[in-house]
């Protein structure tokens, strides 16, 4: 997912999840990549997931410098580690539920007004 929330793209804060689609049989694990370029010395990621019908939903946030946290339905099968250009999010033991479409978010780019939303996301 891109987003870029200022009247002026400067392109220095970018995620991209390379992943459109991934299928994968029940019981399984599943890895969605999402790759991202920033300025920041400690950006925050965030993985979100959206249903069919329902509004996005958050899964879980990671620091560069620290442990972040998971949203409470995602605390058992869901996790990420932030690595030096990638935050990639590891589903277990994957159920038909989980078919969602899952957008991952670097931190500068969400806290500034905007007024044009671009996004890219990765489909299960």
């Amino acid at each position: 997912m891109y987003f870029c929330l200022s009247s002026e793209c400067r392109g220095e804060e970018k995620v991209d999840q390379p992943d459109k689609q991934i299928c994968e049989s029940e019981g399984e694990s599943v890895t969605l990549h999402c790759k991202y370029k920033t300025a920041s010395a400690q950006p925050d990621l965030f993985w979100y997931i959206q249903r069919v019908n329902d509004f996005p939903k958050y899964i879980l946030r990671r620091s560069k410098y620290g442990a972040g946290d998971n949203g409470t339905e995602f605390q058992e099968r869901f996790q990420s580690e932030v690595k030096p250009d990638s935050v990639p999010l590891i589903i277990h033991d994957v159920h038909v539920s989980d078919s969602a479409v899952y957008y991952c978010a670097l931190k500068p780019t969400v806290t500034e007004t905007h007024s044009t939303l671009t996004q890219k996301q990765s489909v299960l």
